[in-house]
């Protein structure tokens, strides 16, 4: 039998909008997302402004997108699991209720990347679970000053750039609990400064795998030109590639 002209033409337009429709429905590979977050309950970092611009900027040249809040209420679950990872830059004091802990829980526990820069160690202080995801907590520091840092592994995104001795000015954390279990990257030199508290095991930058998660810190990261100091930018980068599980 013979299909009259206009049955195959209502045929074809269908065909045609048919797949007009599936790939229009088909989503684009998007850019990973990075969340900065760095509300502060207690000292406010003069740096915070500018590390958020250099980490948005490292953002635009590798490949992922960075957005910033300093919105507790953002720590819900169905808004965190679109971030690859999420970077804590020197929040202070108590930042967090109930249910903002729960939800970066879930995070975690579904995979997610946590980057710790400098005080996000001075954090959190009475919630363990957060001590144990960052790494540590903050006791006191000298004033700031120059000093050596030892890179104790250099097989790690974050340091494979780094000298085997690095020489720079910060401010140089001492720490009132360390967690046993994370993988040290850089020691500093107690011996290179003054006022070092934690003996010759004083380690600086560190990382692991955490409850399904993955966290990575660095104490570095005080001063405001830290941010245009390139073996520290590539250091940050290397954090937040693996955490976020880019690399």
């Amino acid at each position: 039998m013979k299909i009259p002209a206009s049955i195959k033409f209502i045929s074809a337009s269908i065909a045609i909008a048919t797949c007009f429709f599936i790939i229009a429905a088909t989503p684009k590979h998007a850019k990973p997302v990075v969340l900065i977050f760095s509300k502060t309950n207690g000292f406010r970092h003069s740096s915070i402004p500018v590390g958020i611009a250099a980490i948005k900027k490292l953002g635009a040249e590798n490949g992922f997108a960075v957005e910033a809040t300093e919105d507790s209420t953002a720590f819900r679950f169905d808004n965190l699991k679109k971030y690859a990872a999420l970077v804590f830059l020197s929040p202070t004091g108590k930042v967090f209720g109930p249910d903002e802990e729960k939800a970066l829980q879930e995070y975690i526990h579904n995979g997610g990347g946590f980057v710790g820069i400098h005080a996000a160690t001075d954090c959190e202080y009475n919630w363990q679970w957060y001590g144990d995801l960052v790494g540590g907590y903050f006791k006191s520091h000298p004033k700031q000053q120059q000093a050596k840092f030892m890179v104790v592994d250099k097989n790690h995104l974050s340091t494979k750039h780094l000298p085997d001795v690095w020489e720079r000015f910060d401010e140089l954390y001492n720490f009132k609990y360390l967690n046993p279990k994370v993988n040290v990257l850089i020691k500093i030199d107690e011996k290179s400064y003054t006022g070092g508290e934690n003996g010759d095991n004083h380690p600086m930058a560190w990382y692991h795998e955490y409850e399904g998660g993955r966290a990575f810190y660095t104490e570095l990261g005080h001063t405001d030109e830290s941010y245009s100091e390139p073996n520290y930018l590539q250091h940050v980068l290397g954090g937040i590639e693996w955490a976020g599980k880019m690399k």
